[in-house]
């Protein structure tokens, strides 16, 4: 056995996995120490220092991959997307680059590329992109429909609300989301406009129990279908290994009735 098949041995072992999620829950609580002025009084170079160890576990873990598996290692979306990650805490954090200090927190999603279950739920997610374009495409339509309407309607009595496209917008985006939609926009605009309800309730039926929902169902749909998808997979490999060995066996028979002949 090579040493690169060696170290791909370690690296898919599952206690290798586990120490690389621990570290990663680790260096999150450290970030988060690192936000309380009181905690960095008492402890900060101590801090400081253990999140430095665990970027230098990730790199370590990032070159051993590199090294097991050489270039098929870009092949694979989630490894590029660690090195992406590690690669944004290593750039120094100096002068115009200090924003990217704040960006180490992003740290933390590495999480989700050592989850195979949470490695499913985003998946699904990006599966699903393609059908919710459509669904945000229509969803823009009917936003853009519904603030030339308000603005026309109600911008004379609450420029604050629907003064313009984009004030209108934003108040049927609170709207759709049902923050305080009743008592501290509808209800105050029908004292005005008795029937306003009349464009406000099927905006609302529309938006928010129907489009909505359907982004909720295409989504629920693509994990559903990753999930299926890995089992498939699951089931390949099994029938593979069970042929494998019905082969074996039958070789091995054959060879003994050769011996015996």
């Amino acid at each position: 056995m090579g040493s690169k098949q060696r170290l791909l041995n370690i690296i898919e072992a599952p206690v290798f996995g586990r120490f690389i999620t621990a570290v990663i829950i680790f260096n999150a609580i450290l970030l988060g120490m690192e936000t309380s002025p009181t905690l960095m009084e008492l402890a900060g170079p101590l801090i400081v220092a253990l999140d430095r160890l665990c970027l230098a576990i990730f790199v370590a873990e990032i070159s051993m991959k590199l090294i097991a598996t050489g270039r098929r290692f870009f092949t694979n979306g989630w490894n590029i997307f660690d090195f992406l990650i590690v690669g944004i805490a290593l750039v120094p954090s100096a002068g115009g680059l200090s924003v990217l200090r704040a960006l180490r927190i992003l740290r933390v999603l590495r999480v989700i590329s050592v989850a195979p279950r949470l490695r499913r739920v985003v998946e699904g997610f990006i599966s699903a992109l393609p059908g919710m374009a459509s669904v945000f495409l229509l969803m823009a339509i009917l936003f853009y429909i519904g603030a030339v309407i308000s603005t026309k309607l109600f911008s004379a009595s609450f420029p604050d609300w629907f003064g313009d496209l984009g004030l209108s917008a934003y108040t049927l985006f609170q709207i759709m989301t049902l923050e305080s939609w009743s008592m501290g926009i509808v209800r105050p605009v029908m004292e005005v406009y008795p029937y306003a309800w009349v464009f406000f309730v099927p905006f609302i039926m529309v938006t928010t129990f129907a489009v909505v929902n359907l982004l909720v169902g295409l989504i629920v749909n693509s994990m559903q279908d990753a999930h299926h998808a890995e089992d498939e997979v699951k089931t390949d490999a099994y029938r593979d290994e069970v042929l494998e060995r019905l082969e074996s066996i039958e070789r091995r028979l054959a060879e003994q009735s050769n011996i015996k002949k």
